[in-house]
């Protein structure tokens, strides 16, 4: 190691005098931009974090609206059923039919409004490949829909009760009659996004996806020897993950086989993530319990 002649020093001290010789711990301007650059950092990522978690909670409570949508359906029904199940017992009221049949009428066309811009076509088509895929959709406007649905054959009942107690008074009791048979229509109806609800409550497998058509579709790639642990699970309502091991022949390329089988699943079945883990044939395990499929 060299070391610097002492008749140099005074030299060195008159090069940092006059600012010949700088080192960045004594550029004030310098720091203050590092920490400036820090704060505007610190900033962009409060933001992006504060916007993930709102997105976060938008998707919990879309699926958590649309249980309490069902639930209030279940709820306005059990009422109207309590107060006919009242009205055939005591069988003392009075019904006006003239001003039912206006309210009625008015509400019936009200919730057709609705129901008709709630209203999705297009229930579900397939995409060929691996096999068809019911269509998925928003939770909370599909449950916006069930619910002006009810509202809308609730309607259809209070109006067909006011036209026959309109040209037949003493009929009155076509009232509560109505309400059990709609009452129980409306039941009928809410069971079907129940079940996708709970489907994603409990990381359930859609509807719409066979266990047994994925695998095979899967197999179906050249190179590919075996699937196992085969994972399909809703995320959303409208978002499908997939996760699986698949073992492939030593002499097809891991990349190429991949990439097929990756766009097969999301083409064939819109998988919202796909996650493949790719192993070699003579990995596998024969009789192994953890690889073997799910009971159907």
């Amino acid at each position: 190691r060299l070391l610097p002649l002492p008749f140099l020093n005074p030299f060195i001290h008159l090069l940092k005098a006059t600012g010949a010789i700088k080192h960045c711990h004594d550029n004030s301007h310098a720091r203050e931009d590092r920490e400036r650059e820090k704060k505007v950092a610190k900033r962009r990522l409060y933001v992006v974090s504060v916007i993930c978690l709102v997105f976060m909670i938008g998707e919990i409570l879309e699926i958590l609206g649309s249980l309490l949508s069902v639930f209030t359906i279940w709820l306005v029904t059990g009422v109207l059923v309590y107060l006919a199940v009242e009205r055939l017992i005591n069988n003392n009221y009075t019904i006006e039919g003239t001003i039912m049949l206006i309210t009625s009428g008015c509400a019936l066309l009200a919730n057709i409004v609705m129901a008709l811009i709630l209203h999705q076509s297009g229930h579900g088509h397939s995409h060929g490949g691996l096999g068809g895929r019911a269509q998925q959709h928003n939770a909370s406007v599909r449950a916006a829909f069930v619910h002006v649905l009810g509202d809308l054959l609730q309607s259809v009942s209070v109006f067909l009760s006011a036209i026959i107690i309109f040209f037949k008074p003493e009929y009155k009791m076509a009232d509560p009659i109505c309400t059990f048979l709609f009452s129980i229509f409306v039941l009928c109806t809410t069971i079907t996004i129940l079940r996708d609800i709970l489907v994603v409550l409990m990381n359930g497998t859609p509807a719409g996806i066979k266990y047994s058509e994925v695998r095979d579709g899967l197999l179906a790639v050249k190179g590919v020897k075996a699937v196992h642990n085969l994972h399909i699970w809703a995320l959303t309502m409208n978002q499908t993950v997939l996760s699986a091991h698949v073992a492939i022949d030593e002499t097809v390329d891991a990349q190429t086989v991949l990439r097929e089988m990756t766009q097969a699943c999301v083409s064939s079945f819109n998988f919202h993530s796909v996650t493949i883990q790719m192993e070699r044939q003579a990995d596998l395990k024969p009789g192994c319990t953890l690889c073997e499929d799910p009971k159907m």
